[in-house]
Formats: C-alpha cells, sequence, structure tokens
C-alpha cells in the first residue's frame, strides 16, 4: 500500500510524524520513532524564555539544542523538523539562522501569544504573526511552517496572511495549556493534560475548510489517536497528522499500530494510495459544503433534540 505524502516540500512516506514533545529530547527516542515508522520528527520546542530565565534549574543551553539536531540529523534518515518558541524578534531571527546551521531539515515557529492586556486589538496580535513570519522567512531557506492558534477573529483570513508570506506549512492548532488553581495552597499551578480523541475535530474542521484555498501544506495535531483518525483528517486535506498524545499514553511503537491499520483499511476498502483520499470529503469537494458551516450547527442541534426529546 502507498502511504507516502508531502509536507514542507519534504516527501514521506507516510504521513504520521510525531510532534514536538519532550520524547525527542532523547537521540535514543528519535531512533525508535524512526524504527516505529515516523516519517519525519518535529524536534521538542526551544524557548527564548527557558534560554534567559535567571534560575538554573530553568535554563536551557541553545548550544545543546543545536547540538543535539545536528547529533539526530546523523543518527536517523528521516527529516528533523526543529520547533522555535521565541518572545523577541531578534530572538526568533537569531536562533532561526543557527538551527538552519544545525542542519535542521525545516523549521516549525511555535508562535504561542496570549494577549491579556485589555487595550491590544486583535489587529496587533495579528501583526505579531505576520512581522515574525517574515522576519524569520528573510532569515532562512529551510521550509518554513507555522504552528497556529485557533483563536483568531477569522482564521482564514489570517492563515491566508501567511500563505501570502510564503511559509511552507500550517500546523493546526497549537493547545494552549490552562492553569488550575490549588486550593489548599491558593496558589495558581500549571496544568498539562494530554488531548483526547474530541480534540481532532478542530482541526479536521479548519483544514476541510482551507483545502483548496492555500498553497501551503496543512499538517494536523491534537487527538490523533488511530488511524480511523489519520483517514478522517486526510479526507479533509491534511497532508500529515502529527501524534503527540498518543505516543505519551501508549509508546512510542504505538506509530507502527497506526500504520498498520492505515494499510489494513485501504486494502478492505480497496484503495491502493492515501493520496488519492487527500480533500475528497472537505469542504471544497464534499457533498455538502454546508457541513462545515452555519447551518451544521443548526443541524447538530436537531439531532441533539431527536436522541433526546425535551421533556415537558
Amino acid at each position: 500500500m502507498d502511504l507516502t505524502t508531502k509536507y514542507l516540500g519534504l516527501s514521506l512516506r507516510s504521513p504520521l510524524v510525531p510532534s514536538a514533545s519532550p520524547l525527542s529530547e532523547k537521540i535514543d527516542n528519535v531512533r525508535a520513532m524512526e524504527q516505529a515508522g515516523a516519517a519525519a520528527v518535529v524536534f521538542h520546542s526551544l524557548f527564548e524564555e527557558q534560554i534567559e530565565a535567571a534560575a538554573p534549574e530553568f535554563r536551557v543551553d541553545p548550544n545543546t539544542y543545536l547540538e543535539n539536531i545536528a547529533q539526530a540529523k546523523r543518527a536517523v534518515g528521516i527529516p528533523i523538523i526543529a520547533s522555535l518558541n521565541c518572545t523577541t524578534l531578534g530572538g526568533w531571527v537569531s536562533y532561526a539562522r543557527r538551527i538552519t546551521e544545525a542542519g535542521a531539515d525545516a523549521l516549525e515557529l511555535n508562535i504561542y501569544k496570549i494577549p491579556t492586556r485589555t487595550e491590544i486589538t486583535g489587529s496587533t496580535i495579528e501583526d505579531v504573526y505576520t512581522d515574525t513570519v517574515r522576519s524569520v522567512r528573510a532569515a532562512t531557506k529551510i521550509p518554513l511552517a507555522v504552528k497556529l492558534s485557533p483563536y483568531f477573529s477569522s482564521l482564514a483570513n489570517m492563515a491566508a496572511s501567511l500563505d501570502a508570506l510564503n511559509v511552507d506549512g500550517l500546523v493546526l492548532f497549537n493547545r494552549f495549556y490552562q492553569p488550575d488553581i490549588d486550593l489548599e495552597k491558593m496558589e495558581v499551578t500549571p496544568n498539562l493534560t494530554l488531548s483526547t480523541p474530541a480534540d481532532m475535530r478542530l482541526p479536521l474542521h479548519w483544514i476541510g475548510i482551507l483545502y483548496g484555498k492555500l498553497r501551503a501544506s496543512l499538517a494536523a495535531t491534537s487527538g490523533i489517536y488511530q488511524a480511523l483518525d489519520v483517514i478522517k483528517l486526510l479526507t479533509a486535506g491534511a497532508d500529515v497528522t502529527m501524534v503527540c498524545s498518543a505516543l505519551m499514553r501508549h509508546g512510542i511503537t504505538h506509530i507502527q499500530r497506526i500504520e498498520m491499520d492505515l494499510s489494513a483499511w485501504l486494502k478492505e476498502h480497496g484503495r491502493k494510495s492515501l493520496r488519492d483520499l487527500r480533500g475528497v470529503m472537505s469542504q471544497q469537494n464534499c457533498p455538502d459544503p454546508s457541513a462545515f458551516e452555519r447551518a451544521q450547527y443548526v443541524r447538530g442541534l436537531s439531532s441533539y433534540t431527536s436522541l433526546f426529546p425535551m421533556r415537558r
């Protein structure tokens, strides 16, 4: 069965790509990902605020990160995609250049911006994204992906704006980790929650809408646990599907299980190639384009009330 795809201009053996996570901090894990069938690996993120942190336990040596990329390139034959999260424009440009020099095959910009000041407008945040991407695009020639938040007033317009800046791919979506409150200590505490299969619906929705409207590749991330999730996202229009929580829960070898199930599904349904499925259920190509818009909201409510009639 032909599981091949293209992402960021890179030819990949399948759409299965581990996304940025602590798993890739160890080169042995990167090797294990390749052995399990990973088509590429997104390296764990380099965070500028960790580099500059005053507390030694939070400091990250960028030289170590760059050397790890070089080591990974020597250790495996699959593409290594670096991940970068910075707080200053100078940091974005400087570290993008250094990551390029380290030999990364591509770079994913993990732009994680949560505005909390009431006077900051939506257009100001959009300008931060476009200014960052424009500057990094000018600083490096390697393929460039942008990991987006879903919280734009007009996500389709934001995606088109970035596409016009010649990014090679968009990753949908970045998951913002909300804090919790410890009532005993009366402290705000970090709360890392792994994704669930239901989280896959948001990227599926927007990839289905954006397919055919952009030049850039589309990557889906969040809630991808099994082959059927991958197939659904490909039919919506994704080029690759990125897995993280599934590997954290079930181990790196879970990649192999997903790949085996993908091949089995294609055989069962008389398909020879995953590429033939791409975008067939996108808004552009599906029998009912309104399924991606408000009409489906009304239908969803109607189907719910038919299953669970209101009692009087």
